[in-house]
């Protein structure tokens, strides 16, 4: 697929086929992840992988409108380390940043693939740290469902550039 035609492609999936995922297109999708550009190159995350009913279930538990969540056959964790990220001069990380942008390399892999992905950031992120037994330096950042799209995904509504951007 062409750059600008996964870009175009890309939409937040709710529903999945249960259909698993090639192991091949998995590691496809997570070297893309893998090399997203970080601050100073020092890549502060680590992915949980869910491919299992239990642990995907943990997830789900973490998330109040989950139940649509329950059908993806793979759940990407994102997980960010403050102390591993650059800080700006103010001292503030930007490791939500660097993840951020790992995420979405990740999410447009997904698209190039075939596959369905919806970010997620509404849910309990004490929780989900909980349930996984994550270190204290390890951060929830985000999560995204992966699958193979039930429905055609409806066209989003995007504003004009000229109301997103000014020209100096």
């Amino acid at each position: 697929m062409d750059f600008y035609d996964v870009i175009y492609a890309r939409r937040s999936v709710r529903a999945f086929h249960p259909d698993l995922i090639p192991e091949d297109v998995v590691a496809r999708i997570l070297e893309a992840a893998r090399r997203a550009p970080s601050a100073c190159n020092l890549q502060p995350w680590r992915f949980l992988v869910l491919k299992s009913s239990p642990s995907r279930a943990l997830a789900c538990d973490c998330y109040p409108r989950g139940v649509w969540l329950r059908e993806a056959p793979l759940i990407v964790v994102a997980l960010g380390n403050p102390q591993m990220a650059w800080k700006r001069a103010s001292g503030s990380s930007v490791h939500a940043i660097d993840v951020s942008i790992a995420m979405e390399h990740l999410v447009l892999a997904a698209t190039a693939e075939g596959l369905g992905s919806c970010w997620i950031c509404a849910f309990d992120q004490n929780l989900l740290h909980q349930k996984f037994g994550l270190a204290p330096e390890w951060e929830v950042v985000a999560m995204t469902p992966i699958g193979y799209p039930k429905d055609e995904p409806r066209p989003c509504q995007r504003k004009n550039l000229d109301e997103l951007t000014t020209l100096l």
